[in-house]
């Protein structure tokens, strides 16, 4: 990945059926990432990375959120075909730079998700190497409560200390995408979702090809 570039990650977070149905039907980008959300991991498990890896020959995450066992969640999501995997902010330091290193050891890319992290400087400062990714994420849950945003206040100061990307996510629609890049984010996540969901993203019954498309337009 490449610091100056701006990129889309799309989120799977339903079954295997919708991302078999809509994945196909995207028009492969190198500045698309696809993502294997975690309730998607929690389905389908392993093969499910593995089947998103088969489709999309780009880069695929994989939103394992990991908070002890790096070495071996690392190594399942890699041989699953996964480039990108991401671990959890409030993980020890010990399982944050065991994640990093073998993300680096794997020819993966390490995103620490700071979701429900005060100060994602701080634990960035415990660090002898840094992830390639940091995540503001404002969380699902979050996403109706009033006044709830994603920190985009932290990505000056982590930037003015690591040569890292800063990913948005969490209710990222066309406005939020562009808000993100212009405080400085490198790439914005977009959910999947259905009709019946409360949260924002990219209706899967929607022409999903061309509404990416706009986001790559947007944050270019």
């Amino acid at each position: 990945m490449d610091h100056k570039t701006r990129y889309l990650q799309i989120a799977f977070n339903g079954g295997l059926a919708s991302a078999l149905t809509i994945l196909p039907k995207i028009k492969f980008n190198e500045r698309i990432l696809i993502e294997a959300g975690t309730p998607f991991i929690k389905r389908e498990g392993i093969n499910g990375i593995r089947t998103l890896a088969d489709l999309w020959p780009g880069i695929v995450v994989a939103d394992l959120k990991t908070m002890d066992g790096a070495v071996g969640e690392v190594a399942m999501a890699s041989y699953a075909g996964a480039r990108a995997a991401t671990v959890q902010g409030s993980a020890s330091v010990e399982t944050l730079a065991l994640f990093i290193a073998t993300c680096k050891d794997r020819n993966m890319i390490s995103m620490i998700d700071m979701l429900n992290v005060d100060e994602p400087l701080k634990v960035l400062m415990q660090l002898r190497q840094p992830p390639d990714v940091v995540v503001l994420h404002k969380g699902r849950d979050e996403e109706s409560t009033r006044g709830k945003i994603i920190e985009y206040k932290h990505i000056n100061k982590v930037k003015s200390k690591f040569d890292v990307s800063i990913s948005a996510a969490g209710g990222v629609n066309l406005r939020e995408a562009r808000s993100a890049i212009f405080n400085g984010a490198n790439i914005v996540v977009v959910n999947i979702v259905s009709t019946e969901d409360p949260w924002e993203g990219i209706i899967e019954d929607d022409d999903v090809a061309a509404i990416a498309e706009e986001f790559l337009r947007t944050i270019e």
